[in-house]
Parts: C-alpha cells; structure tokens; sequence
C-alpha cells in the first residue's frame, strides 16, 4: 500500500517537472555543476598528493638521508685558479653515526663520481656510486636481473658494479647483460646485476638516479679517491669530498626525528661550517599529508559554494511552483489530502531534482579527470568516498532546500488557495 502510493508520488512528480523541462533543466544546472566540482576537484588534489607521498614513502618512512652541502663561501670563491674547496661529510662521520646512536640499524656511506660508461660505439654518463651492500638494504628497489652487492664483494675489492634499468638499455642493448665488461672512465667492470631505479619529482629528490651504476665503496676510494678536479676557462677548481652521501636507516619511525636532532648535533660539533643537509622523509610525509588536508578542505569549500547555489536555486524554482499551483493545492486539500501529503509531493520533486543533477554532475565529475590525465598527463584519482559524499550532498541539498517551499505550501489555507487565479 505505501510503497505503491510512494511511487504513484514520484510519478506524479516527474510528470509535474515535465511540463516545465526548460526550467526544471535550469534548475538542475546548479547541482550538476555543484557535483561535478567537488569529484573533479577531489580527483586532481587526490592525485597530486597521492603521488606526493608515494615518493616520500619511497625514500622510507625510517630513514635520515645526510647529504654533502658546498657552503655559500666555497661557492662565492670558486672561481680563483688552483682552489681547493673541502667540504661534506667523512669517513668519521659515518662511523660516529653507527658507534653511538644506539637507535640506528644501519648507516651506509656513498661516494660518488661523474664518469662515462662506454661498450663499444655507446656511452653514457653515468654516476659511479661506491657503497657497501647496506645501500640495497635501506634503498629498497627490486632486482630485475642478476643480484646485488654483497660483502664479499667488498672484502675482495672487486671490480663489478649494479647498473639501473635505463642504463642497461641505453648500454647494453641487444648485447649480453649479466656478465659483460663495461667501460667506466679508464677502468672496467663486470656488470653484476640490474634494479630498478626511481625518478625524483619536483622538491622530492630520491637518493638514486636512472643513471647510477653501483660499485663497492674501496674500490670507488682506491680508484677515483676524495679529490676531483674540474677546468674551466682560465681556472681549475678542485674538490676534496670523502663522503657524498651517508643513509641512516632507524629502528623505528618514533625514532626518527630524536635520532635526527641528535645527528645534527653531533656534526656541529665536529664541522665548523655548514657543509652537509639533513633530509628526513618521514617529516616530509607528514608536512604532505596536512598539505592534503588542508587542500581537499579548501576545494571541498569552493565546491560546497556551488552546492549551495544551486540549493538555492531549487528553492527559488519551488516557491514559484507553489505560487503556480496553489488552486491545485486548495482542491487537494478540500478533498481531504493531509499536510504530510502535500509536504510529501513537493519533497519528491525537489529530490528528483537533486539526485537527476547529482547522478548527471557524477558522470561529469568522472569524466573531466579523466580528461585531464589525457591531456595534461597528470595524475588523477576519483576517491569512491567522493562519488558517495557528492550524491549524498546533492539530495541532501533537496531535501534542504525543498522543505521551506513543501512546508509553506502544506500551510497554505484551503480556502484562499481555492479562490487564488
């Protein structure tokens, strides 16, 4: 019995909003625009800080990436002939990090150099990395062929080295990969391995590059040493850096920031200039995440606006029906139709109202990051949580912005209403 008459009701009601399809279309506008923003905005800010945080997650949530810093004096006199600039961290650093720390699982020193790869008529210029077997440990990327650096290795000081995927297909195309002899600078090592590398974005600087081949750190020192040099017109510039790099993997991320401080504290002591630069990803991820926060926030307002414009929208058009049909509403009510009734009629309008809008600016939501990532090529992600929020918005909207006019027109005197023109 209810059921039927609930859905003689909203026939009744969509045949009410057909006999006025220009302005009951106008009228959705409002809530289909409303719809659309807030998916479409939810989608391009989801994407853009989801890929912000799967590039920090990527630098690992425990881990402290000390870096070499030239300090702004070296950088201001470099231009003299015969300079010797020394800076960045040392061979001393690194092990007072591990000797003392007691919240530290591994530190992992790297050195590294800018030579050319060379086999047969390709070259490329690659970044020689010297590390110990730790480095794979704390930079965790998967292997794709052959294996990667092992203590033996060092111990022995063995000529090999891990080249990155892109290196290998830029080098060893069509050639034998595990196994081969490469051409580094002057020296040759055989390629013991291939991993896979990932590439840094924007202000987020992964600690490996897609060119980066990976040698032991004695081998690195015996042959390449702390002291590089560098000509330019009329000049040479030389640098003595032992240490480019130290990763600091911590027992746990409640650690991280304690051990951080404390890292930093004990290279004040032992450097008297500024010559090296604490990254801490964890912080990162967490300054990303309330960036996130607070941008779904601000979009979610903007697109809240227009909502509310088109609630208002849908009352403005109700209000004017009720003036319209106020004789049909006096008839209905001298033969007996109760003020739930009426409130019930125009409360289904207006949510057949709502929810047409909130499924057509649903489907266009979806469809314009779609364009985007097409065109743009940025990454876009439509939350389902924003395509249930949006709907529930839109006839809550109705409901909302229905109930003034249902109610007024429920109120209205059976008597007057029967004599209006």
């Amino acid at each position: 019995m209810h059921r039927s008459r609930a859905i003689r009701n909203i026939r009744l009601g969509i045949k009410n909003l057909m006999l006025h399809k220009l302005r009951s279309m106008l009228t959705v506008l409002g809530v289909v625009f409303g719809v659309g923003s807030v998916i479409a905005m939810l989608a391009v800010g989801e994407g853009a800080s989801r890929e912000a945080l799967e590039q920090i997650r990527k630098l690992g949530s425990n881990n402290i990436i000390l870096s070499a810093l030239k300090p702004v004096e070296d950088e201001q006199t470099s231009g003299r002939t015969a300079f010797m600039s020394m800076y960045g961290l040392l061979y001393e650093d690194e092990q007072r990090i591990r000797q003392t720390m007691p919240a530290v699982v591994r530190a992992v020193p790297v050195k590294h150099v800018r030579k050319e790869g060379r086999l047969g008529e390709r070259a490329l210029e690659l970044r020689v990395m010297g590390t110990t077997a730790d480095w794979f440990a704390v930079v965790n990327r998967p292997v794709l062929a052959g294996r990667k650096l092992t203590q033996s290795d060092l111990d022995g000081q063995a000529a090999v080295c891990v080249l990155t995927e892109y290196g290998t297909r830029r080098l060893l195309a069509t050639e034998h990969t595990i196994g081969q002899s490469l051409r580094i600078g002057g020296d040759y090592y055989e390629v013991i391995g291939i991993v896979q590398s990932e590439q840094s974005s924007g202000s987020i600087q992964t600690p490996d590059q897609e060119v980066d081949a990976y040698i032991p750190l004695n081998v690195a020192q015996a042959r390449y040493g702390d002291i590089s040099m560098r000509r330019s017109a009329g000049s040479q510039e030389m640098e003595m850096v032992e240490l480019h790099m130290i990763l600091v993997q911590v027992r746990s991320s409640d650690e991280v920031e304690p051990t951080a401080d404390a890292i930093q504290s004990m290279l004040k002591r032992f450097h008297k200039k500024e010559d090296y630069r604490i990254s801490v990803p964890l912080a990162l991820l967490r300054q990303a995440e309330a960036t996130k926060r607070t941008f779904n926030i601000v979009l979610g307002s903007i697109a809240g606006i227009s909502l509310l414009v088109g609630g208002i929208g849908i009352m403005n058009i109700m209000l004017a029906s009720v003036t319209e049909r106020t004789r049909e509403i006096g008839i209905r009510r001298a033969i007996g139709a109760k003020q739930r009734q009426i409130i019930g009629q125009f409360l289904i309008e207006t949510i057949v109202l709502s929810t047409v809008g909130g499924l057509i600016g649903i489907a266009i939501g979806m469809m314009i990051p779609w364009l985007v990532t097409r065109l743009a090529g940025m990454p876009t992600i439509v939350p389902a949580y924003g395509i249930v929020l949006s709907l529930c918005i839109s006839v809550g909207v109705g409901i909302v912005f229905g109930l003034y006019p249902a109610v007024r027109a429920a109120k209205m005197d059976p008597i007057v209403a029967l004599r209006h023109e």
